[in-house]
C-alpha cells in the first residue's frame, strides 16, 4: 500500500483529493492548518494531521507523524484577487510564503527519503493562469509561475535519483470560493480608481460558463502521481485543458 501526503485538506482541491486517493485504495494523510477528522470517513487509511507549510516546525513535526511517504501533493494556496496597486507587500509576501515557499519547503524536507529510496513524486498544483494572462491576479500568478519554473528544473535534478517532480494546472472553480482565504477584504485591495474596471472583470468571471471542479483536479493529481509516461503537466478541468491547447 502506498502512502500519500496533501497539503490544504481542509477543503476544495485538497479535500477532494484525499478521498479520491483513499478511494483508490491508498495510506492518506491528510494535512491542514485546523485539523478536521469529521470530513472523511472513519478509516485506518485516513491520517488527518496539523500542517503550516509556512512553518518549518509544523512541517517537520507532520513528516515525522507520517513516516516514510511515496507521494507529496503540494496543494495548500491562498487565493489573491486585486490589482498590484492596491497591495501592501505584507499581502504579497503572506501569498508567496504560501503558494511558493511553502512549496519548496515541503519539497526540500521531503526529497532526501525520495532520493534515498530512489522512488517516489512530487506534484505541485498551480494554475491555468500559469497557461493564459489574467486581470486582477498579478501576484497570485506570480507566485504559481514560480513553482511552474521550480517543478521544471526539479524534475531534472530528481530525474537522477528516479524521483519524479509533476504540476497540475486546475482551471477556474469559482466552488472553491476563491479568495476567501485571502486574510484580507477584496474591497480593500481594489483602489477607487480600479474599481469601475475589477466590476466588469469579476462580473466576467461570474459569466464564465466552462469552469473547473474539484473532482478535475483530484482527478488530474491522481493522474500525475501514477503517471509513467513521463510527462510534467497536466491540466485539470475543462477550461484549463482548452488553453493548454493554445498556450
Amino acid at each position: 500500500m502506498k502512502n500519500v501526503l496533501i497539503t490544504g485538506c481542509s477543503s476544495g482541491y485538497g479535500l477532494e483529493t484525499a478521498r479520491l486517493f483513499h478511494a483508490q485504495g491508498w495510506n492518506v494523510f491528510a494535512t491542514m492548518r485546523e485539523p478536521r477528522e469529521d470530513l472523511f470517513p472513519e478509516s485506518d487509511r485516513i491520517h488527518v494531521l496539523k500542517l503550516d507549510v509556512t512553518s518549518p516546525d509544523s512541517i517537520a513535526a507532520a513528516l515525522d507523524a507520517a513516516g516514510p511517504i511515496d507521494v507529496l501533493v503540494n496543494n495548500a494556496g491562498i487565493g489573491m484577487i486585486g490589482p498590484l496597486e492596491g497591495m501592501e507587500m505584507s499581502t504579497i509576501r503572506d501569498v508567496f510564503e504560501t503558494n511558493t515557499f511553502g512549496v519548496m519547503a515541503m519539497s526540500r524536507a521531503v526529497i532526501p527519503q525520495l532520493r534515498e529510496r530512489r522512488s517516489g513524486v512530487i506534484v505541485n498544483v498551480t494554475s491555468s493562469v500559469t497557461l493564459a494572462p489574467m486581470p486582477l491576479v498579478s501576484v497570485y500568478a506570480a507566485s504559481k509561475h514560480a513553482i511552474e519554473g521550480f517543478t521544471e528544473s526539479l524534475q531534472h535534478e530528481l530525474g537522477e535519483f528516479d524521483v519524479a517532480a509533476k504540476l497540475v494546472e486546475p482551471g477556474y472553480a469559482p466552488s472553491t470560493n476563491f479568495g476567501s482565504n485571502m486574510g484580507v477584504p477584496i474591497e480593500e485591495l481594489i483602489p477607487e480608481a480600479y474599481g469601475a474596471y475589477a466590476q466588469r472583470v469579476l462580473g466576467d468571471f461570474q459569466n464564465v460558463e466552462v469552469v473547473t471542479v474539484p473532482a478535475d483536479v483530484a482527478e488530474g493529481v491522481y493522474r500525475a502521481a501514477t503517471d509513467e509516461t513521463g510527462t510534467l503537466r497536466f491540466p485539470a478541468g475543462p477550461d484549463a485543458v482548452a488553453l493548454a491547447g493554445i498556450a
